[in-house]
């Protein structure tokens, strides 16, 4: 059975090394995440490592979808920085190792991400992916729209330069944008 959790600043720190592993399997795959091949599996660690703080300090929220005990999958939702737009937050590292795809695993990750933005009273969710990606299929049977296409946006794996496709979803209540606090120093 596989379970999917939030995870804490320290408990990332100790599950780095795994999930640089499911990093390090991902970008091989050619999936484009933000990494080039090869990817080093200390870089990815020291990478993860690094979202600690940001996950300390709220900007964002990590999951971990944990199939025994091993991590399947992963995904982040990274809130936006300024005032005025403490309404919307961005997903970002949807990732479900190969093993583990075909079986519901990205959906249930980014059903857990969806509910608990609207959960926390964010109303607009974005998010990009590569042009023609398998992820492009998900993202549009889970109710996503896509609003764009930007060519040659991210170098994939291999270090092609290939189009990016944008996505938005309406998750929660229409009203006032959510009061929570900010740092003007905070980035995406």
């Amino acid at each position: 059975m596989t379970e999917i959790v939030p995870v804490s600043a320290p408990e990332l720190v100790t599950y780095a090394d795994e999930l640089a592993a499911l990093l390090v399997e991902i970008v091989d795959g050619g999936s484009s995440v933000g990494f080039l091949a090869p990817l080093d599996r200390g870089a990815a660690a020291c990478w993860w490592r690094e979202r600690a703080a940001s996950l300390a300090a709220g900007h964002q929220q990590i999951w971990i979808a944990r199939d025994g005990e091993r991590i399947a999958g992963t995904i982040a939702l990274v809130r936006a920085p300024l005032p005025n737009a403490r309404h919307r937050a961005e997903v970002a590292k949807l990732m479900v190792r190969p093993s583990a795809q075909g079986r519901g695993l990205g959906r249930s990750l980014l059903d857990a991400v969806e509910r608990s933005a609207a959960e926390d009273g964010v109303r607009l969710l974005v998010l990009d992916t590569e042009s023609g990606s398998a992820a492009e299929r998900l993202y549009r049977s889970a109710g996503w729209t896509e609003c764009g296409s930007v060519p040659d946006y991210a170098a994939d794996p291999a270090g092609v330069l290939r189009p990016t496709t944008y996505y938005y979803k309406a998750v929660g209540p229409a009203g006032p944008a959510p009061a929570q606090a900010a740092s003007p120093s905070a980035s995406l």
